[in-house]
């Protein structure tokens, strides 16, 4: 019988050591074999010890089972006089940053999870797949990565437009680029004061596209007074067909009457044709029955 080996699904520099298993809980037991490491403030390598730690971090479930990894990794020495950190951990690249409590991939397919869902959604799921995370954990964790990644630049042409977070109470402004059709920035309120800070910090823009409201347009002239400001499509055929509506029902009355031209039944004749159908599937006393009452 073949056996799976695990070894393969982690990198070299984590050997393990032992593996322990109960009935909803897998437990690899892993001892590092760095035997150096980059300062994180000076970038210089250190080999020098100071000690060793245990770090337990989760990776993907397997079948079910929650899989936590309990490595014994090393604390090291900086050297360097001019630096001012003085002791740093093991950081294992790609697979498991210096102070995670989750695995790379497990992280990536928790935000994939929740992007496609919802962070309390997702961390439903995760629950009943054997990984332990809330959704505030989840809300953190995308956070983090809007902190560490730069914000988008944005070329000379923009659109602004205002959207709403809960419709009727909070609304918000985002900014896209026009090259990029992507948003580069998402502001709070649609009073102008936060998209007033953005411009002071992005001069550069000489376009901008923008709905009617008076509020975008009195911020652009402010601080770019020589911005040209286009007023986009969709708010032009809005405003048009307000325009025509107000103008109908100016000129409409609110109810229009429209005549009866059947003149038979507005004297409370019945149609010819409607007695014919009537009278056809009937005997011929009912028929005469029918008549003489007509007649009465």
């Amino acid at each position: 019988m073949t056996q799976l080996n695990l070894q393969t699904f982690y990198p070299e520099v984590l050997r393990i050591a032992d593996v322990i298993e109960t009935h909803d809980q897998i437990t690899l037991r892993m001892k590092s074999l760095k035997r150096q490491e980059k300062c994180p403030e000076c970038g210089q390598e250190m080999s020098g010890y100071h000690g060793t730690y245990v770090r337990t971090a989760q990776d993907l479930p397997i079948l079910g089972k929650n899989v936590l990894l309990e490595i014994v990794s090393y604390e090291y020495y900086c050297n360097n006089e001019g630096c001012e950190q003085k002791i740093f951990v093991d950081d294992y690249n790609d697979f498991l940053s210096r102070y995670s409590r989750m695995t790379s991939r497990c992280e990536d397919f928790v935000r994939i999870l929740a992007i496609s869902t919802s962070c309390e959604g997702a961390a439903m799921i995760c629950s009943h797949m054997g990984l332990k995370i809330s959704g505030d954990t989840i809300i953190r964790m995308l956070k983090k990565i809007v902190d560490d990644n730069p914000a988008p630049k944005c070329g000379e042409t923009i659109g602004i437009d205002d959207f709403a977070y809960r419709k009727g109470q909070t609304y918000c402004t985002v900014v896209c680029d026009w090259e990029t059709r992507r948003p580069v920035a998402i502001l709070e309120g649609r009073d102008g004061e936060s998209l007033r800070k953005w411009l002071q910090e992005n001069k550069h823009v000489k376009k901008v596209t923008r709905d009617r409201a008076s509020a975008y347009a009195k911020v652009i002239s402010e601080v770019l007074p020589n911005a040209m400001q286009i007023a986009d499509r969709f708010h032009l055929h809005q405003n048009l067909l307000k325009a025509v509506k107000e103008a109908l029902k100016a000129e409409l009355p609110n109810k229009i009457a429209i005549p009866n031209t059947n003149l038979e039944t507005a004297k409370g004749v019945e149609p010819k044709e409607q007695i014919q159908s009537e009278t056809s599937e009937q005997t011929p006393a009912q028929i005469k029955s029918y008549e003489d009452g007509k007649k009465n």
